[in-house]
């Protein structure tokens, strides 16, 4: 199978591009597309990066070409890492969700059309462009909703049973669970889907509430704020050790965040989490991820059947995603969920072309 990825020389695209041929994730008959934007730096880096990856790894590196119009991206699992990121604090002011997607809208309609008109019909998106929500709704709007996921919600999902293993003493592989709503503040921790190997359900639950403490996600949105309004007035090192001090939930949001205004930002996890499900497209395998999907009412939150972009737990194989695994939902998870499904729908009501056809 052939991977292209849009943005190849930006942060977060450098690193996939650099992962998926480090891992041999593709074979030296497939091909590796790296699309930048005709002229100015973006060329230039690209053919550089081309030259770079032949260098490090040619005993196992697969075909690798530079493309630079839309039109000419052709392959089978198309990365969205394209457009404008938020600068961190020491870089300027950063840009609210609505500045980008006002500025990263333009880059994945181009896209989307142009994949629309010369692609084969059957490619899988990954989108990893900030807002995510927005990238699938547009992507899914001209390719069909089954072919298009974003990655946000898995990779936050990881950043949670990373803390949740951390406040247990256990390795991240122990821990299962889910992340679900939008990629940002808008995060729902579904702390009902926990597991942890080797603990049966008292054990589970008890661990659970031991370091989830006594709070319910009805507040979780306030604490956020409250959190970056804190960590803000300190220092880098001093925020990060007050990040250790708070709930795992609550550092799944402050942790890259504070990690983003830090300037090192988080291209090598963002960049991990993709490859996770670039590595399970590739290998044709069905398995149960976290990601942005544009739903058609297959869930139903707060009572309302849900029709929109949205992070779910789905099933992701070769051929997209095939259909949501959500279990019933706590109280809380389901109010806060309904609360940010809302909030996604009004952030793209003023794209109405991004809307998903029944």
């Amino acid at each position: 199978m052939d991977v292209a990825v849009l943005g190849a020389t930006g942060d977060v695209g450098r690193q996939v591009c650099t992962q998926l041929v480090e891992r041999a994730l593709l074979p030296t008959s497939s091909r590796l597309q790296l699309v930048g934007r005709a002229g100015g730096a973006s060329e230039r880096a690209a053919h550089g990066l081309r030259a770079d990856l032949i260098d490090a790894y040619d005993e196992h590196a697969p075909i690798i070409d530079v493309a630079l119009d839309p039109n000419d991206v052709v392959a089978d699992v198309v990365v969205v890492a394209a457009g404008r990121t938020s600068p961190p604090a020491s870089d300027g002011m950063p840009l609210t969700r609505a500045e980008l997607a006002a500025d990263n809208h333009a880059v994945f309609a181009a896209y989307a059309e142009a994949l629309a008109a010369h692609g084969s019909g059957s490619e899988v998106v990954v989108v990893v462009s900030n807002p995510v929500e927005l990238g699938v709704a547009v992507m899914a709007n001209r390719l069909g909703r089954h072919r298009v996921i974003g990655m946000g919600a898995w990779l936050d999902t990881l950043r949670f049973r990373r803390e949740v293993a951390v406040s247990l003493g256990v390795r991240r592989h122990r821990v299962g669970g889910f992340v679900a709503g939008e990629h940002g503040d808008g995060v729902v921790p579904l702390w009902s889907t926990v597991r942890i190997s080797g603990r049966d359900v008292p054990e589970r639950e008890r661990a659970v509430a031991a370091v989830r403490g006594p709070r319910t996600l009805d507040g979780f949105g306030d604490e956020i704020a409250a959190a970056k309004a804190q960590l803000a007035a300190l220092d880098t090192a001093e925020a990060f050790r007050l990040i250790d001090t708070w709930p795992p939930d609550l550092r799944v949001v402050a942790r890259p965040w504070m990690t983003h205004q830090s300037g090192a930002k988080t291209a090598t996890g963002t960049a991990n989490a993709t490859i996770d499900l670039l590595d399970t497209i590739l290998d044709g395998r069905d398995i149960v991820v976290a990601g942005q999907v544009a739903l058609d009412g297959e869930i139903s939150v707060g009572g309302a059947p849900v029709h929109g972009v949205l992070g779910v737990p789905v099933v992701l194989g070769q051929e997209g995603w095939s259909r949501v695994l959500l279990d019933e939902l706590a109280p809380d998870e389901d109010r806060r969920l309904a609360d940010v499904a809302r909030s996604i729908a009004a952030t793209l009501a003023p794209w109405s072309d991004t809307a998903v056809p029944a």
